[in-house]
């Protein structure tokens, strides 16, 4: 007997942990708002998002950037954190010292885990964080952060610590950490070697995250993936160091699965699992 398909009732459904990034969009599906998005979904949780800024942006690099006035981001924020409510926030692409400190402001009080990936130069090389909000970004965002997920380029440009072995993470590590926020996850994935390696310390314990180094060039948006992958984690209540090592464990998946889109670097695979 054929049996039509079951319809969950709206009343009875317990809907999935609320994760809202605020971040800028990339016109191309592989990193920012989309890749966020993306990643939200494959995890299981209900993603939400507050845009700061529109790209231009393709597997060759960003053409262009125009970043939303303070108070869109602002009302994009309330609206959806005062209706809605939010488990975990994750903040990516910012651009300006404006939005870097709306975004802060907005944060303040917000009771929940934030994650902040300080993003500050794109994968082909492109500054999408203006000279002038790195200050900002060490002064006021750093603070708000439950974790910082910096790579290395992101680590020299908001400390000047400049790490070519896997003996300097301890060291960056240590200099995020004087801005203020409670753990910093450093991203080895730049460092030459066999393993990706990362360091999760908040500054008296340390988690070594390893992972194998897939020889695959199509890795765009592997920053803001992991992100929001310990974000989506973190809403769900698992601790710090479990919900890094889960995130690094779906984003070495997305890398092996990378795939080519266009003449230059294609994005990680969200959806590989599926």
């Amino acid at each position: 007997m054929n049996r039509a398909p079951h319809t969950p009732d709206p009343a009875t459904t317990t809907p999935p942990p609320r994760v809202l990034t605020v971040a800028g969009s990339d016109s191309g599906g592989g990193a920012g708002i989309q890749a966020d998005l993306k990643t939200m979904l494959a995890l299981g949780t209900h993603g939400m998002s507050v845009l700061t800024a529109v790209t231009a942006q393709n597997s060759l690099g960003v053409q262009g950037a125009w970043p939303l006035p303070a108070e869109a981001i602002r009302a994009q924020f309330r609206s959806v954190a005062d209706d809605i409510g939010v488990q975990a926030v994750k903040t990516g692409m910012l651009g300006t010292a404006e939005t870097v400190r709306t975004v802060a402001a907005l944060l303040e009080g917000v009771g929940v885990p934030v994650v902040v990936d300080p993003v500050g130069i794109s994968k082909h090389g492109d500054r999408l964080l203006a000279a002038d909000a790195v200050h900002a970004v060490r002064e006021v965002l750093l603070p708000a952060a439950t974790v910082v997920t910096p790579n290395l380029d992101e680590v020299a440009q908001l400390t000047g610590v400049r790490v070519t072995a896997e003996s300097g993470l301890r060291a960056a590590a240590e200099a995020i950490l004087a801005h203020g926020p409670r753990w910093a996850l450093i991203k080895g994935g730049h460092l030459p070697g066999g393993d990706a390696v990362d360091l999760l310390t908040d500054g008296s314990t340390e988690h070594w995250l390893r992972a194998p180094r897939h020889a695959n060039r199509h890795t765009h948006g592997t920053g803001c993936t992991l992100a929001s992958a310990l974000a989506c984690e973190l809403a769900r209540g698992a601790t710090l160091p479990d919900a890094a090592r889960t995130a690094k464990e779906y984003v070495t998946g997305a890398i092996a699965a990378g795939f080519p889109l266009g003449a230059g670097i294609g994005p990680v695979h969200h959806g590989y699992r599926i």
